[in-house]
């Protein structure tokens, strides 16, 4: 047989590694049934809890009986609508930034912008812990490769003063998916100035919930579009939607509509989709209540879980980590909440390093104080049923 798949998958299954689909019966919520029962769930990206608001769903309807479920074309071609465009219009103007191009995945406008940008003759520096679409994007660019330590800023300036190269690109999450920490943005535009790099910033966990309002991480740290000319933000995680966008110069966005590949011969995301979006950000612009509970939330569950002992990581945003060390041990404890009606998703290597597999607590603003309270004592079973067990579960 020229390709054996078997053993592969089965050695992942060895380690602790195997990955597999639960199929969801509900719509996104803090309370979700999978097989027939109900969890109380903390494993969303759904930050505002957006994806099943009444008005946003009601835009998707209207704008569905309007246009149809599918764009049927590429935006290029026939399939931008006047809602595309508005969409566009509106994340511009809310990014405070010149001009705004949708794509259908985050992945995508990550590979799209950074191998429009960049060829063989230029260098992108990126943080070790920076998405895996990023990470790819530099990757298949060609352009010289280079990871710096994770939100080590002397590091990152040791290596820009060393390269030649005819375009420089600095490459770093805003919020790390896996840690839930922020880079430092201000510290990095400074050295993209001094040597004459730009700085591209994946914004997909902080955009809805960051900056007064919900502009993201930018929006946060006062930084405009000269500061951070490459701005991509996602659609599917505190919107409540789906795809994602690339905002800067106009010059920027009419560049990239020519020239990034997965914009150009990709099918456009269904104009409802559009809608759908435009009145999730108009609720999200004003949504200073939400923001200020989830952030109540956030500071609720590490008091508790610092009660508790548990080895929490440096962050203070929805994204909040327990850090169990090896895959075997974050699979018993997520197997322990799962037991007690609760779902957090077990992290593992390859997504995170060895040695520092993880429960991914992501937290909500449709999440109450007593269901952050469930979550606590949920968690302090599985730790005392994990010290318990044999370590070979």
């Amino acid at each position: 047989m020229p390709f054996d798949l078997s053993s592969d998958l089965n050695q992942r299954k060895q380690q602790n590694l195997f990955r597999q689909n639960q199929i969801a019966l509900s719509p996104q919520g803090p309370l979700m049934s999978f097989a027939g029962r109900e969890y109380l769930t903390f494993c969303s990206n759904d930050y505002l809890g957006m994806a099943n608001h009444p008005e946003v769903v009601a835009a998707f309807k209207q704008a569905a009986d309007e246009f149809g479920v599918g764009s049927g074309a590429a935006h290029l071609v026939n399939g931008h609508s006047r809602y595309h465009q508005e969409l566009e219009e509106l994340i511009a103007q809310w990014t405070g930034r010149e001009s705004a191009l949708l794509f259908s995945t985050g992945y995508m406008a990550n590979i799209g912008a950074v191998n429009a940008l960049l060829n063989k003759d230029d260098a992108v520096f990126e943080d070790k812990w920076n998405h895996a679409s990023l990470l790819d994007a530099g990757l298949l660019s060609g352009a010289r490769f280079q990871r710096y330590l994770h939100n080590d800023v002397a590091n990152l300036e040791t290596r820009l003063a060393r390269s030649e190269a005819r375009r420089k690109l600095i490459v770093t999450d805003g919020v790390f998916s896996m840690d839930g920490d922020k880079a430092p943005l201000a510290e990095i535009s400074k050295l993209a100035d001094q040597y004459d790099a730009w700085t591209m910033v994946d914004d997909a966990h902080g955009i809805a919930v960051l900056g007064e309002s919900g502009a993201g991480i930018c929006e946060e740290l006062n930084l405009s579009q000269q500061d951070i000319p490459v701005l991509m933000g996602t659609l599917g995680k505190g919107v409540g939607t789906a795809g994602a966008f690339v905002a800067g110069s106009k010059e920027l966005i009419e560049y990239l509509t020519n020239f990034a590949r997965p914009y150009i011969y990709t099918t456009a995301m269904p104009a409802a989709i559009a809608a759908a979006t435009i009145k999730s950000i108009q609720i999200i612009q004003s949504a200073h209540e939400k923001r200020t509970h989830l952030n109540d939330l956030i500071k609720q569950f590490r008091h508790g879980a610092q009660q508790l002992g548990l080895d929490l990581m440096h962050s203070d945003t929805a994204i909040q980590p327990v850090l169990v060390g090896e895959a075997h041990t974050a699979l018993a404890m997520s197997e322990s909440l799962k037991q007690q009606g609760i779902m957090v998703t077990a992290i593992r290597p390859p997504t995170v390093p060895q040695g520092t597999a993880r429960l991914r607590v992501t937290l909500s603003a449709a999440h109450t104080p007593a269901q952050v309270t469930q979550l606590l004592d949920a968690l302090a079973q599985a730790q005392q049923a994990t010290l318990t067990a044999s370590p070979t579960i």
